[in-house]
């Protein structure tokens, strides 16, 4: 079986890197037009302000697009496309958590000429993601890593998750400034580092693991598991982001990234999909529902060790496998997550998440797990994170 770490896409790093986007963005498309994909939480702010405005300076024609908040839908692709066509954008800038990434993504593709204008012509890689428009991408979270995958992750018209893939949704930059992520509330922080913690993991464990990949996961593992509790230090008011948290911020992007080199080569596993299936219910956080999974399903891989999930367990420094879960656990304690889920959760059925989990979309995470989770598998797990709802 031939194994592969695809390219990896070049980094600017460091705090200020975010000031050298217009003269980056001038070289890979000198005097095009520009649709700056943010976050709409963003949007408003200096940072998108003084990127839009150094864009300009640079002779570029830049138009601002903010999408709704919340995971990119179909249509909402499809508005973003109608505009960078309008726009006759050479090139897509996309600054914002995961969603805003992915919906940046897609955007270059469907806004390609000669490429399908409808994003679900692309979904469940019906079509790959062969062409694009070149792409800036800077994560304003550390968590998915959409800005090193080939994945993109959007809603159907159905409201149900979804998935394109093709080494054309890999940008031409990305950007890891820990001031792009400065503001951002600490259990937010904590959730997005927990999802790039479970990538790495899973990356690293699941059937597809192979040596290539595991450099990169193992790498994010330490990245989040040593830094994410100074992340999470109130910043000085004199300052956006204290040293010490501003260094810890630059590592838990870096480890994100990792981690998403990582599942592009490798793809997640069982947590992962009882996350989609959680999503698939009810509205939920991605960080926040691939933690929780996490724990619940971390003790029973561990019951059933292989040689990646010892290996994975002593890059963080731990003796094997069965030091793992609680290994998580006290993590998750210090980043002050909460075991609960949305007041949406409130009466689902197990039989309803369960049925989630075996949906075909997310078949590919189920079966990469290193152990087979099956259908009273599958439900014993759905009964116990339903049990967290209130």
């Amino acid at each position: 079986m031939l194994h592969q770490v695809d390219a990896v896409p070049a980094l600017a790093l460091g705090e200020g890197a975010i000031r050298a986007v217009p003269a980056e963005a001038a070289r890979l498309a000198p005097g095009a037009a520009v649709l700056a994909v943010v976050d709409p939480a963003l949007a408003d702010g200096p940072l998108a302000s003084g990127l839009v405005q150094g864009l300009a300076e640079a002779g570029l024609r830049p138009r601002l697009h903010a999408p709704p908040p919340g995971e990119p839908k179909a249509d909402g692709i499809a508005e973003a496309a109608d505009a960078a066509r309008a726009a006759g954008a050479g090139l897509i800038l996309g600054f914002g958590g995961g969603s805003a990434l992915d919906l940046a993504k897609m955007t270059a593709v469907c806004a390609c000429p000669g490429e399908a204008a409808d994003p679900m012509a692309y979904a469940l890689a019906a079509r790959p993601l062969a062409r694009a428009l070149p792409k800036i991408l800077i994560p304003a979270t550390a968590g998915t890593g959409a800005e090193a995958a080939s994945t993109c992750v959007y809603a159907a018209p159905d409201g149900r998750k979804t998935w394109a893939w093709g080494p054309a949704a890999k940008p031409a930059l990305a950007v890891l400034d820990p001031e792009a992520t400065a503001t951002l509330p600490a259990h937010l922080t904590a959730w997005c580092a927990l999802d790039a913690f479970v990538h790495a993991f899973e990356a690293a464990t699941n059937r597809n693991a192979h040596a290539g990949a595991q450099t990169h996961a193992h790498a994010a593992l330490r990245l989040v598991a040593e830094n994410l509790e100074a992340a999470l230090d109130p910043a000085p008011a004199s300052s956006p982001v204290g040293a010490g948290a501003a260094e810890a911020r630059q590592a838990l992007l870096l480890g994100a990234f990792h981690a998403g080199v990582a599942i592009d080569a490798c793809s997640t596993a069982l947590a992962h999909n009882l996350s989609h299936a959680l999503a698939g219910l009810a509205p939920v956080h991605h960080g926040l529902a691939t933690a929780l999974a996490f724990e619940r399903t971390l003790p029973w891989l561990a019951e059933a060790p292989t040689p990646a999930l010892h290996a994975a367990a002593r890059a963080l420094g731990l003796a094997g496998a069965e030091a793992a879960p609680a290994f998580v656990s006290a993590l998750m304690d210090r980043a002050g997550i909460e075991r609960r889920l949305p007041e949406a959760f409130a009466g689902a059925s197990p039989d309803a998440l369960a049925a989630e989990a075996l949906r075909p979309e997310n078949a590919p995470m189920r079966a990469a797990s290193s152990r087979d989770a099956g259908e009273a598998d599958l439900r014993r797990f759905a009964e116990e994170l339903l049990a967290l709802a209130p």
